[in-house]
């Protein structure tokens, strides 16, 4: 992407103006100057739950200002064919990877009129979610520091390289209360002391992360600097 003069709320809506997604500009903002901001810390951004890459490119935006800093992209990646109809009408999906396989929206399933408007129009558009994700970062020009993965977070955890440090982690994978809570543990082996770990669905619909948040962060004594914002809740680790 060439260098312009427009505010960077702008260039963040003009990046992700055609990627599938629901995160409104102003939290891609939020993550974007957070991201940029922690830059002294030093280290990577990790993002968990990527979707078609919508918050990625701004978080990809930041780490390619702030120099010497790369994004990792954990996602199940759905292809068309993962997704299933369950008895009641609703939707979810499975995916097998390595012989492995995992569930999402299991608990909090999609109803079917969110279903064909957001999710079937992307498989009409891509090859698949993962293809959908390499576009964005290709047209944006982030290729090079954003990289995505098609695991979970314990999988990732269990192959990164032991030297791998986090300056911010963005979560917005299962949302079951063990899994968050497991997140959340795997994340702290490489989130550096003041780093930042920023939550999509807080305190809303999705009780598992509520009761995660609470649980691991807000009672842990490890955190500081609660900020919310609509669904969004950023948590400092104190240094």
């Amino acid at each position: 992407m060439s260098e312009t003069t427009q505010p960077i709320a702008s260039q963040i809506e003009t990046a992700v103006g055609s990627i599938p997604g629901w995160s409104p500009i102003d939290q891609l903002l939020t993550l974007f100057t957070l991201t940029f901001a922690s830059a002294n810390i030093g280290g990577d951004v990790l993002e968990l739950g990527s979707w078609c890459g919508r918050s990625a490119v701004a978080l990809g935006m930041a780490a390619r200002l702030s120099g010497n800093t790369r994004v990792h992209c954990i996602d199940l990646f759905p292809d068309k064919d993962d997704w299933y109809r369950n008895e009641d009408g609703t939707f979810s999906f499975s995916v097998t990877l390595a012989g492995k396989k995992y569930g999402a929206y299991q608990d909090q399933t999609v109803w079917a009129e969110p279903y064909h408007r957001d999710i079937v129009p992307v498989y009409q558009r891509y090859g698949g979610t993962l293809d959908a994700f390499k576009e964005a970062m290709r047209v944006n020009g982030l290729s090079d520091l954003v990289t995505p993965y098609r695991a979970d977070m314990e999988t990732f955890a269990a192959t990164a390289p032991s030297d791998l440090k986090l300056r911010l982690a963005f979560i917005d994978g299962d949302h079951n209360y063990d899994a968050v809570c497991n997140e959340i543990r795997l994340i702290e082996r490489f989130l550096l002391p003041g780093g930042w770990i920023c939550f999509d669905d807080a305190f809303s619909s999705y009780e598992g992360v509520n009761r995660a948040i609470l649980s691991e962060l807000v009672e842990s004594g490890r955190y500081c600097q609660f900020q919310q914002m609509t669904r969004k809740l950023f948590v400092a680790r104190k240094r």
